[in-house]
């Protein structure tokens, strides 16, 4: 498959590019959920393709090793309580991953990042889970940029060195 001239993941980069070969790219999401999940991340395949099967055996390994290394990098980096891995597509049909570190007191913990935001914030929550902070550690939502360039630093030598 080719480009299509109407698909925004196909005319725009779809975030800010961290990293990029032939077959895919993997960006930082730079809409309106960054500024509520700023470690949203996105593998986008680089041709117009809707659906996983689309693509050969080899190629589908290819896209899932480089959605791993990300939801492997933001677990030991950025220590999320959970993180979310989807491939929707059903606003924008061009095959592409969500890769999202989630937090217990995030905006809209425990729903889905699509959802309203939460109406009161769950203060008090800590953004990195508790269980796996040490206890010089006490990152909050509101000081969680210290760790996104070590996080973005990393994945980047991560998919460098997959190729």
């Amino acid at each position: 498959m080719g480009v299509m001239t109407d698909c925004p993941l196909c005319s725009q980069p779809g975030g800010e590019l961290i990293w990029q070969n032939s077959q895919l790219r993997v960006v930082r999401v730079v809409d309106s959920f960054a500024q509520d999940h700023p470690a949203f991340t996105r593998v986008i395949w680089q041709a117009h393709v809707k659906e996983m099967t689309d693509l050969c055996p080899a190629e589908r390994e290819q896209l899932m090793a480089v959605v791993w290394v990300v939801e492997q990098v933001q677990r030991e980096v950025l220590q999320p309580t959970k993180v979310n891995v989807a491939s929707f597509g059903n606003v924008v049909p061009h095959l592409h991953w969500h890769i999202i570190p989630r937090y217990e007191g995030d905006a809209h913990w425990p729903n889905p990042v699509w959802a309203a935001p939460n109406d009161k914030p769950l203060s008090g929550l800590s953004f990195v889970s508790e269980a796996k902070q040490k206890p010089s550690e006490s990152l909050t939502k509101n000081d969680i940029s210290p760790i996104l360039g070590q996080y973005w630093q990393e994945l980047r030598l991560r998919l460098t060195a997959l190729g």
